[in-house]
């Protein structure tokens, strides 16, 4: 399958090594050129793309995972973009977390070119990136869903058809919205443990076997312990994520207090520098009171 990928970050760089890996044709675009160089240098079959106006001429299949609404569009439809390279039954992934409102923007612009495009926003982090186990939650009509899962089954262990376009972006928000929480409540429980003089290895690894696990208590706690901060999703991405959250809530009339105070939260640990920080990281703020 001839395939174009689009936004080699901590992400996107190992989901398409597994696309390489699966034997497809790869085809690689990037911002910064550096990151595309790199990759053809460890995976010399793939092809890059200079441009975004010279990406996607061949391909059946068009990936992207990069950052917010206003790449997405730049990068499908506006000036110097893509767009005049869609050919009719190519199929657009679009794994990049945005607003319900820009899927359902992208997918009607799209569907005048005949293309497909499915909203599939991806969970696990770059470790799930890396080991190809990632979840996907996916928007859109149900057989371009099909087509993409046949496709993305080469970096995750779980796609789900949620519904119609913008249903994945809706998913993630709600996982999102989870997640933030879950952290922020590790990050207490720790720093609890740790003023109460606990032995925090025992601790966690008591509660990490009844009902208060989590995957971010399998997975951060012990960086957490070690004060290292570098091991996934940064600050900076989830600040965009729950603006996200709270901005289709209040179009909704819905409250998310807890969501709007981590948010807060980790508008302080961007304002002290630490943006680029791990999510985990909230619990270096407590700890710095």
């Amino acid at each position: 399958m001839n395939i174009s990928f689009i936004g080699l970050g901590k992400m996107g760089y190992p989901m398409a090594k597994h696309l390489v890996q699966a034997n497809h044709q790869l085809e690689v675009f990037n911002r910064s050129p550096s990151k595309s160089e790199d990759f053809k240098r460890n995976f010399e079959q793939c092809t890059i793309a200079n441009s975004l106006t010279d990406c996607g001429k061949h391909s059946e299949i068009i990936i992207l995972c990069i950052g917010n609404d206003e790449d997405v569009r730049n990068t499908l439809t506006g000036k110097d973009s893509l767009y005049s390279n869609l050919k009719p039954g190519t199929l657009v992934i679009d794994h990049t977390t945005t607003s319900a409102e820009l899927a359902c923007e992208m997918q009607a612009k799209l569907l005048e070119k005949q293309v497909d495009y499915v909203d599939a926003p991806v969970s696990g982090g770059e470790q799930g990136a890396i080991s190809g186990q990632l979840t996907i939650m996916c928007g859109g009509q149900a057989l371009a869903a099909e087509r993409a899962q046949g496709i993305t089954q080469a970096y995750s262990k779980s796609f789900t058809h949620m519904g119609p376009i913008g249903s994945g972006q809706l998913t993630k928000m709600v996982n999102q919205i989870c997640v933030a929480g879950l952290i922020e409540a590790l990050a207490e429980g720790i720093h609890f443990g740790q003023q109460a003089g606990l032995d925090m290895e025992k601790v966690m690894k008591v509660v990490g076997s009844g009902a208060a696990s989590s995957w971010q208590l399998q997975n951060r706690y012990q960086t957490m312990l070690e004060d290292q901060y570098d091991f996934g999703f940064a600050v900076d991405h989830m600040r965009k994520d729950l603006e996200i959250c709270l901005k289709e809530a209040k179009k909704m009339n819905t409250s998310l207090p807890s969501t709007a105070m981590v948010d807060q939260l980790y508008g302080e640990l961007q304002q002290s520098g630490h943006g680029q920080l791990d999510t985990s990281s909230l619990l270096k703020r407590l700890q710095n009171k």
